[in-house]
């Protein structure tokens, strides 16, 4: 049943979005974006902790901070997680009008179980997607995301790293791209930032 839900699933989203020329390809670690980005579709159609489908729409009225990465990421993901966690405290009452989203670029080792874990040990708040590789690649280049597997020179393939673009993206209540914050950029700055949109937002009502 959950083979022919991501069948489903990963079907809908190649009708439903706009298909990118450009895959994702090597190189552009630390990176946000890609030397290319122009505009950026930010749309996404996901799995969740559930096996739910999510999208971006299930947010409306909310701010989302998302950044791509993976859970066997040794230093960049952890540093970003932790800045998003950190971006939550400082944010206060006002972080409820925020989701903080962690998009998994290695959805083989990535399972919503595993995300799940790993997301809730830096703050239960911080959401974990994946999906099939279709999903995540349309995903990744909707938000003009590069992403690709280095393996090691030994030749044992199933110890591979994942080379990954670096950052965070914020998006408005209506799913618009308001920010793009570079990997490094201090979480103090960040949450100023996301505070004051958040301020001068009306409250959504549906």
């Amino acid at each position: 049943m959950l083979h022919r839900c991501l069948l489903l699933l990963t079907l809908a989203l190649t009708f439903a979005l706009p298909a990118q020329a450009a895959p994702p390809g090597a190189g552009a670690a630390h990176s946000l974006l890609d030397a290319s980005a122009g505009s950026i579709n930010p749309r996404f159609l996901l799995i969740g902790p559930q096996g739910q489908a999510i999208t971006q729409e299930d947010f409306r009225g909310r701010f989302q901070l998302i950044s791509f990465g993976y859970t066997y990421c040794p230093d960049v993901c952890p540093t970003t997680l932790v800045d998003m966690a950190a971006v939550l405290k400082q944010l206060g009452e006002a972080a409820a009008r925020l989701q903080p989203i962690f998009v998994s670029v290695d959805p083989e080792r990535d399972t919503p179980a595993v995300l799940k874990t790993y997301t809730e040990f830096f703050d239960p708040r911080i959401l974990g997607l994946t999906g099939t590789p279709e999903l995540v690649s349309r995903a990744a280049q909707n938000f003009k995301v590069r992403y690709a597997r280095v393996y090691p020179a030994d030749g044992d393939r199933s110890h591979y790293s994942v080379d990954h673009s670096a950052g965070m993206f914020l998006l408005g209540p209506q799913g618009e791209l308001l920010r793009k914050f570079a990997y490094g950029k201090p979480a103090s700055e960040i949450a100023e930032e996301v505070a004051e949109l958040i301020a001068q937002a009306p409250a959504w009502r549906r």
